[in-house]
């Protein structure tokens, strides 16, 4: 018999972590190689971990809603014959990792009769982290207080050492039990138990009340910050896009049949897009407090929506540098694979630009949020046949046009009335300025 160690895989250059979100496998199941093993699911994708070999699972070393790092041992497997490059029993279970002590922290935090419940803070805490807060019985408040010095300000391992070697002689803080209520500080300074907030209830029982799932909690909680981060102001502008209209009519069967992909007008407007984005890189930027980062490459976002009703955005890397058939790839690669639940999640990561089709349910257009730290997103409304004044050699005249509506949504922090109208205002001169006899 040999022990594997199963890790999370790295799953983009931009992807560090994960959430444990399911386990499809259970101690003494038994796994084929590339067999899902446990679901996972970063801020924006959800994914599975398979197995690199056939065995037996004999150690499970996260619950579900732990978060792992990539690269961590997430469970042993056992596998039969030593034809497999397997650490021993005896080196998992005592090397100096720190998967091996959250397995002895989570075993002796198990004893502490009043854990601690971290799940109210709106700080990220590891798990290593939270076991020996509960193991030490430092409550929730105390190690909000704890300065971070990880990432982002995260309170490492090191850090909560050095706090506990620096809490003197003063009592320990009395844990809190898992269902305690949540604590809060009136203005006197003394403090007063706030129960936790209950699920809603149907006045007339006949109201169907269902909690979010993990993805609307998440895009609730981004749409919010968004809001609350930039200073959203739009402009709107109309397109003519007649001749976009039939072009695509007549070269969309012969595009099928030889690139074995169908010709939507996604691909034409992401083109565009990043052409104009050339033109003003001042929308190809971010923000990071009092900094703007003007990013090299254009990676446009391209909103889609998932049959359960949610949404997500992967990333066309590079747009700029494709050609229409390449675009065209791309798209129908990450929108089907979006659909089905296929997305890798470097995936979603890196955009620059965002751009949300609001036409494909019939809006006319819409004023999106905008996607942080991303400074614009675009609306392309529905294409609808209208009487427009056509202006000619010998005079007006009323005829039938196709046309269609652009939403323009930027950050008015950092990009101005006119940055944002010109920029939508060029991407609508690309459109009308489309060669009808345009090759494929």
């Amino acid at each position: 018999m040999a022990k594997f160690e199963l890790k999370l895989p790295k799953m983009g250059e931009s992807v560090a972590e994960a959430t444990v979100t399911n386990w499809l496998k259970n101690v003494g199941d038994t796994i084929e190689m590339d067999e899902a093993v446990l679901e996972i699911a970063t801020d924006k994708v959800d994914s599975e971990v398979p197995s690199e070999v056939a065995g037996t699972l004999v150690e499970i070393l996260f619950n579900v809603d732990d978060v792992v790092e990539v690269g961590q041992t997430i469970a042993i497997i056992e596998t039969e014959g030593g034809e497999v490059a397997a650490t021993p029993v005896a080196e998992v279970k005592t090397e100096a990792s720190p998967v091996a002590e959250v397995a002895k922290t989570v075993e002796t935090a198990k004893e502490v009769v009043a854990t601690p419940d971290f799940s109210n803070s709106d700080k990220f805490y590891s798990p290593l982290v939270k076991n020996i807060a509960k193991e030490e019985g430092i409550s929730l408040a105390e190690l909000d207080g704890i300065s971070g010095t990880g990432k982002e300000g995260r309170v490492t391992k090191d850090d909560i050492l050095d706090y506990i070697k620096t809490r003197g002689s003063q009592p320990a803080a009395v844990a809190q039990p898992v269902k305690a209520e949540k604590a809060a500080v009136t203005s006197s300074g003394v403090e007063k138990q706030e129960a936790p907030k209950a699920a809603p209830t149907s006045v007339n029982g006949e109201d169907e009340i269902v909690e979010m799932d993990r993805m609307r909690k998440l895009i609730s909680k981004y749409m919010v910050e968004s809001k609350q981060t930039s200073a959203h102001v739009q402009s709107f502008i109309e397109v003519d896009v007649t001749n976009i209209v039939k072009w695509r009519n007549k070269v969309k069967d012969v595009f099928q049949k030889r690139e074995g992909e169908k010709l939507t007008f996604t691909p034409i407007f992401m083109e565009v897009v990043a052409k104009a984005l050339k033109d003003f890189p001042g929308m190809n930027i971010q923000v990071d407090g009092d900094y703007i980062i003007k990013k090299k490459n254009i990676n446009l976002g391209m909103a889609a929506a998932l049959p359960n009703g949610n949404l997500i955005v992967p990333v066309i890397k590079n747009a700029d540098q494709l050609n229409l058939v390449g675009m065209a790839k791309q798209v129908n690669d990450l929108a089907n694979r979006a659909r089905t639940g296929k997305l890798k999640p470097d995936d979603t990561q890196g955009g620059t630009y965002t751009v949300t089709n609001v036409g494909t349910f019939g809006s006319v257009f819409g004023t999106p949020i905008i996607n942080q730290p991303q400074v614009g997103i675009l609306a392309l409304g529905a294409i609808r046949k209208v009487p427009a004044v056509i202006e000619t050699p010998e005079g007006d005249f009323i005829g039938i046009r196709q046309k269609m509506f652009l939403s323009h949504s930027y950050d008015h922090r950092v990009v101005d009335g006119a940055l944002g109208g010109s920029f939508v205002k060029r991407v609508a001169e690309y459109l009308e300025a489309w060669d009808p006899n345009r090759e494929i």
